[in-house]
């Protein structure tokens, strides 16, 4: 008696709102959950990882056929997941996103600051210095997609003012801005130095005077226009084994002019073809 009192009495199943028919009958590219914060693990090449907070957002392609997404099996994935953002633990977190979500396509993007300690060039006296990047991954029926952006500040001395003028010339703070499509693991650090070896001189977290003076003189002996610096960079870029797509921005923060100035290069290394265009 007892046994058919409760089941008589337990409640029937909710429903699943989200497996309804759609009402308008149209697939979506990408829906899920954004600005969630995550702790995570950042390799590095010296081999201690570095500590940082992401800003996540995870989505999945949605067929035409069903009305919602799970929101709830998003953060069941991440919380699911190691921390440790590298090559095989972000492909591992797109296929369970997948899978959970019963989804042919998943996409994930971490939004983080990456710091490394930074010796000034005498004194040697050590600073932390943040590197704001971006890590997208796409999985769909092949193997993931990865997608790298960065911003490195450096330095550069204009060449004409230098020219042109008897004493000094003006330098100014600039943002080297890289966007990469990798065929493979690659260094964060890699890219940064990059940026940096290709303006006038690197920026620091900490500069004592002899510092100061080395890097002021150092600067003045590599001028750059920001067409310089781009073109140096997207030169790099374009040898670089890694890389199969690039965009190479520079950004100068003009100290005597009210404007800006920039330059930006986009392509692939030679011998490439680009895999949007043909898929179009």
């Amino acid at each position: 008696m007892l046994k058919r009192h409760e089941s008589a009495n337990a409640p029937s199943p909710m429903e699943d709102v989200q497996n309804r028919q759609a009402e308008v009958a149209m697939p979506i590219d990408s829906v899920g959950i954004r600005n969630l914060k995550r702790p995570i693990l950042v390799s590095r090449r010296e081999g201690i990882p570095s500590h940082s907070v992401a800003t996540v957002e995870l989505g999945v392609a949605l067929t035409a056929s069903f009305k919602g997404t799970h929101m709830s099996r998003f953060v069941e994935a991440l919380e699911n997941w190691n921390e440790e953002l590298s090559y095989n633990s972000m492909k591992n977190l797109l296929k369970d996103v997948k899978q959970r979500l019963h989804a042919h396509k998943a996409q994930i993007i971490f939004t983080f600051p990456f710091f490394l300690r930074r010796p000034s060039p005498v004194s040697d006296t050590s600073g932390t210095q943040g590197y704001e990047c971006r890590l997208t991954g796409e999985l769909g029926d092949n193997k993931p997609i990865f997608f790298l952006e960065l911003c490195v500040p450096v330095m550069t001395v204009c060449p004409c003012s230098k020219a042109i003028s008897k004493e000094g010339a003006h330098s100014q703070r600039a943002d080297v801005r890289i966007a990469l499509r990798l065929k493979g693991f690659t260094w964060l650090e890699e890219f940064i130095e990059i940026a940096e070896s290709s303006a006038s001189s690197p920026t620091y977290p900490l500069l004592k005077r002899e510092d100061e003076k080395y890097v002021t003189e150092q600067a003045f002996t590599s001028p750059r226009f920001v067409e310089d610096v781009v073109r140096n960079v997207a030169d790099k870029l374009t040898n670089h084994p890694q890389v199969a797509w690039f965009r190479a921005e520079v950004e100068s923060y003009e100290s005597i002019h009210s404007h800006n100035a920039f330059a930006r290069i986009e392509r692939q290394p030679a011998g490439q073809t680009d895999s949007r265009k043909k898929n179009a």
